[in-house]
């Protein structure tokens, strides 16, 4: 208890593991940790959330909080405790602060802090009270009175991820974007550290490392095994000192070493939650299970290699066999958590000119993707630089080959990976020949892209060794580099923000401002349109998978040395105002903050400046705010409104807590103090009915930067009150509308898979597809696809509604109608004769049987032994009139233990690529309108190609429906046999199953990928399945049932967390 210091702390775990082993008992272990002041952090500086990440691993039957504060400090850090630890929570504060006058030396009587520890238990916060300093029998049993009598917290199920910590937690799971292993502290990778630590320079070294983790490095690799050093005396000098550098300390350590003792000692120095590289079985099984019990008493993840008394995995078949059997060793039998077992499955150098080699690269990937797919929970990672290293010495080669390795290994699974960010290119950004003959070798294609020549006898290595020459040297890259700045200069501003290339920036950012000054503009609006177009690229890029987080770390620093500069001229603008008689005085004071556990800050960086520019007055918190912090800085300041900003779905929590605490804040609850919501993962859904309920206070949630100065000025304005009255109307109507679609009885799960449709299986012979696998249909025929467009959406595009053609006769909306319809078709044909835009498209057939009720195995081929993947659908609930079925899409796929062969269609089709051409012309001219039209109609295309694709398939590629003869109309209204169900739609409600399809069909073959949040771009495409039986049909799932959630999650192998945040619309 009172643990100031979570590494002593650790040695106590791991005194009493011991002694627990040695006397073959166990028993119950309680931790009680100790945050000191407002910071949030104990004395030796970790987070509430890293110390629990930091000795979660004793299983403790409590954790909590003791001493230093009273309980009403100690609230916020109790609250947060209670929300992420999967045991009992145990809290004893002091009896307020200090007061040598009061008779027990502090403030609080016993009626203070049981009143306040009865609200903690109420709330739902604890398990266990007590009193620590001031506190006397008198307040225990005045606690005891208040807190015997009401229900205990309820211990939460924490969804599975690798929880690391620093002085800050570092939290993994399967939705966490690629995490960079800074590699740059290692003596054996790093000749200048090697020489540094020899030379023990360590103010040197140190700066190293913080570099490392500036340029956004997550973990930090620390490696000493180098002959003519004292690896242990090394390692132990260095961590002790990184210890002392909180801009270092406050991300995970990596101890990687060859040497168990070298390890051990490192193990002893860390406070936070480790990473051991490596172990593995190369010694044998007793050296690899005595290693793994003690990095578990440690409380540390490891890096398991795939090495065993055989050598090193340098095949597939061997990787899998490895890391399958290390696996079960591990989880099954010494109970190691998979979430902290992180595979290294050997990054081998390709195009070394040995023909063994060739499939390396290929193996490594095919190795991640079976370790995600099988062995539950664990991670992968890698040294990426291994991959290069027969370029060692040609910067710009080693780049571009970890750019493209990177970009297929994250895509199949890769975790992490040992890297340096300096050596990370941007996909799309590669020179389109350099990239062909790298993914020629890391892929091992065995038809070539980059073989041009059909008489070419090269091999892939050999081009690419030969290309290699053209790029090496600095001078040639440095030419290279140079070419950009021959562009116009908003381009060259968005490619220094995608490149984060800083030196040209201020003169850049300073010649787009003369030039907009010259036409009569603002300063903002440099801001607001080159600056910004420019982020928008890098978070679509970052999206993609294609830039990683230090590139975007990189890009952010560039925007705010591009609006630096332009702040003092903004500021000029208003004192010229000011001296013209203008009112520049302030509109209101905004406290604004991105929330707690969300390090992005461009976007609300960007509504201050636009807020500051009509004259609100801003105080910009900055990022990874705590809630206490947050209100306590409004109060200071005496703030009008209060913004919240959020980019991860966590965000989301954290925002409506900070809504339930000025709910119980007294004087934000009287004052009833505006709170503002905005953020690309927020809504006015989830505001209305999420966080606006935890404050009476008004919440509004805020779309973009641009409605901000509305939404604030409304706020601030003399018809605020009626302003907020038509706000709490729409959202009493959002909340209404939500609440009604839990009106549904819902059957328990067996009910329902008893109520499904009647299908004769025996009498049905499933029609078999012309070809088993994937065909791709690129640049596909644009008048042909135009045939199918469905009219009715597009109208609805701009708020024109109706059925078509009806519409065009409308007496209301018939004459505007016409106007747009009528120029869309003048768009459209246009569109097509001038080949505007390209349509894409593949289509694959695999063999399918349904199994466990609602899954469906899709297989590689007809022997049906290798499953590809299992698409996992969900059933129906709620109650049905008589005769009406509990209906998934599962039911029209023929059971396996019908012993039939059945076959599912997948496909995905893009009418968007070259659209971004196009929308720049448009927005150069100002021209919104043909814009908008342009996008409405590439969706319409895409739709109509998805129809048309559909078509032939039935007709043709399937053929179950040789001598269909629909009208447009009638493929419209859906009267063909067969559907086409798309993910994220009501019959398939989750999106997550375009991973596995996206893999199968290999949409980015044709230009379709998926951003991290399952969204396809471009935005123009559309995907989904094909069903043929005929009696399948499209339908609503609906709310379910949490038997189904349960059951969902143990088929899935998800975490219910999880399933209640990517299922949230079917949870009622």
């Amino acid at each position: 208890e009172t643990i100031f210091d979570t590494l002593n702390a650790k040695a106590a775990i791991f005194a009493t593991e011991e002694v627990f082993e040695e006397r073959g008992i166990r028993l119950p272990v309680m931790i009680s940790g100790t945050v000191t002041d407002a910071s949030g952090r104990i004395l030796s500086g970790q987070t509430v959330e890293a110390f629990w990440n930091s000795v979660r691993h004793a299983r403790p039957v409590t954790v909590g909080l003791n001493c230093a504060l009273g309980a009403a400090l100690m609230r916020p850090y109790v609250a947060e405790l209670s929300k992420i630890c999967d045991t009992y929570v145990c809290v004893y504060p002091n009896a307020g602060l200090p007061n040598p006058m009061a008779e027990t030396g502090f403030d609080e009587t016993p009626a203070d802090t049981s009143a306040l520890l009865e609200e903690f238990a109420r709330a739902g916060l604890v398990n266990m009270s007590g009193g620590c300093c001031g506190t006397t029998p008198d307040h225990i049993r005045a606690i005891a009175e208040k807190v015997t009598v009401l229900t205990p917290r309820v211990v939460p199920e924490i969804a599975v991820k690798t929880r690391l910590s620093g002085l800050e937690p570092l939290n993994i799971d399967e939705d966490t974007l690629f995490v960079n292993v800074g590699e740059r502290t290692n003596v054996t990778g790093s000749k200048m550290f090697a020489r540094l630590i020899r030379e023990e320079k360590y103010d040197e070294a140190l700066a190293v490392a913080r570099q490392q983790v500036e340029n956004g490095a997550q973990i930090i690799d620390i490696n000493m095994d180098e002959a003519m050093l004292d690896s242990v005396a090394c390692m132990h000098r260095f961590l002790n000192l990184i210890a002392s550098e909180p801009d270092i300390a406050r991300v995970p350590v990596m101890i990687d070493s060859s040497k168990w003792e070298v390890i051990e000692t490192g193990l002893k120095c860390v406070q936070g939650k480790a990473v051991v590289n490596s172990i593995s079985m190369k010694e044998g099984l007793e050296p690899f299970r005595h290693h793994a019990r003690l990095c578990r008493r440690y409380g540390a993840a490891v890096v398991v290699m795939a090495f065993d008394e055989l050598g090193q995995a340098d095949t597939l078949e061997r990787r899998k066999e490895i890391c399958g059997r290390a696996y079960k060793i591990l989880v099954e039998e010494e109970g190691f958590p998979p979430e902290d077992i992180i595979f290294d499955p050997n990054v081998f150098a390709v195009a070394t000119g040995i023909d063994e080699h060739n499939h390396y690269a290929v193996d490594f990937i095919e190795g991640t993707r079976w370790i995600r797919e099988n062995l539950p929970h664990a991670r992968i990672s890698g040294g990426v630089s291994n991959v290069s290293f027969s370029f060692r010495g040609n910067e710009p080669m080693r780049e571009a080959i970890h750019t493209v390795f990177l970009y297929y290994a994250v895509k199949e699974g890769m975790t992490m990976g040992i890297v340096n960010a300096g050596q990370l290119g941007v996909y799309a950004d590669l020179d389109a020949t350099l990239r062909d003959l790298v993914e020629d070798v890391v892929l091992d294609r065995p038809e070539p892209v980059g073989k041009t020549d059909p008489a070419d006898e090269r091999t892939p290595t050999e081009r690419l060794v030969q290309f290699a020459d053209t790029v090496k040297g600095s001078g040639a890259k440095k030419e290279e580099d140079l070419a950009w700045r021959q562009a116009e200069v908003e381009q060259r501003l968005s490619h220094a923000l995608v490149h984060g290339i800083t030196a040209f920036i201020v003169e850049d950012t300073e010649e787009v401002r003369q030039k907009i000054e010259a036409r009569g503009g603002r300063p903002i609006e440099v801001i607001e349109g080159p600056l910004m177009d420019g982020m928008n690229v890098v978070g679509d890029l970052f999206g993609e998978g294609k830039m990683f987080l230090p590139q975007v770390v990189k890009s952010a620093r560039v925007m705010k040395q591009a609006v630096a500069h332009l702040i003092p001229f903004i500021e000029e603008e208003k004192r010229q105002i000011a001296a013209a008689g203008g009112d520049v005085r302030a509109k209101g004071k905004i406290v604004i903050a991105t929330v707690k556990g969300d390090v992005h800050d461009i976007g609300k960086n960007i509504v201050s400046v636009v807020l500051q520019c009509n004259n609100f007055e801003v105080v910009n918190m900055g990022v990874m705010v705590p809630c206490a912090q947050i209100l306590e800085k409004a109060k200071e300041e005496n703030a009008d409104i209060v913004g919240l900003s959020g980019l991860i779905t966590p965000s989301l929590e954290e925002m409506a807590y900070v809504a339930s605490e000025m709910q119980r804040d007294e004087y934000f609850r009287s004052r009833k103090v505006p709170l503002m919501i905005g953020g690309a993962t927020t809504s006015r859904v989830h505001t209305a009915v999420k966080i606006a309920p935890n404050y009476e206070g008004p919440v509004i949630y805020v779309p973009d930067a641009s409605r901000s100065v509305g939404v604030a000025t409304n706020l601030m304005s003399d018809q605020s009150e009626a302003y907020l009255t038509e706000l709490a109307e729409e959202y009493e109507d959002v909340r209404r509308r939500h609440a009604n679609r839990k009106a549904t009885p819902i059957l328990p799960l067996a009910e329902a898979r008893a109520s499904r449709p009647a299908i004769d299986w025996d009498t049905y012979t499933p029609p078999r597809p012309k070809f088993i696998g994937r065909r791709t249909f690129k640049s596909y025929d644009l008048a042909e696809i135009a045939k199918y467009v469905d009219w009715g959406p597009f109208f609805q595009t701009w708020s024109l509604f109706g059925p078509y053609p009806a519409i065009l006769e409308d007496k209301v909306v018939g004459e505007q109608a016409r106007k747009v319809f009528a120029d869309g078709q003048a768009m459209m044909k246009r569109i097509v004769e001038g080949r505007w835009l390209t349509a894409n498209g593949v289509v694959g057939f695999y063999p399918a049987n349904t199994v466990n009720d609602e899954d469906i195995e899709v297989y590689k081929d007809e022997t049906r032994s290798e499953v590809l993947f299992t698409y996992r659908n969900l059933r129906q609930q709620g109650a049905k009139r008589e005769g009406v079925s509990n209906k998934s899409l599962s039911d029209f796929i023929a059971p396996k233990s019908s012993g039939k062969v059945d076959y599912i269609g997948m496909f995905a089709v893009t009418a968007g690529l070259g659209i971004e051409k196009k929308e720049a012309e448009f927005e150069k001219a100002l021209d919104d309108y043909s814009s908008i039209m342009l996008k409405s109609l590439a969706d319409r295309l895409a739709e109509a190609f998805a129809e048309c694709l559909h078509a032939r398939v039935r007709q043709d590629l399937w053929g179950y429906a040789p001598d269909e003869a629909l009208s447009n109309e009638d493929m419209i209204a859906e009267k063909y046999v067969g559907i086409r169900p798309a993910p994220g739609y009501p019959a398939c409600p989750e999106h997550v199953v375009k991973t596995d399809m996206f893999r199968v069909l290999d949409g980015e073959d044709i230009g379709m990928m998926l951003t991290d949040s399952y969204a396809m771009y471009p935005a123009s495409s559309v995907s989904g399945f094909y069903f043929s039986h005929p009696q399948s049909q499209y339908f609503n799932v609906g709310v379910i049932g949490q038997d189904q959630l349960e059951d969902y999650a143990r088929r899935s192998g998800r975490s219910i967390e999880d399933l209640k945040r990517t299922l949230a619309p079917n949870l009622g």
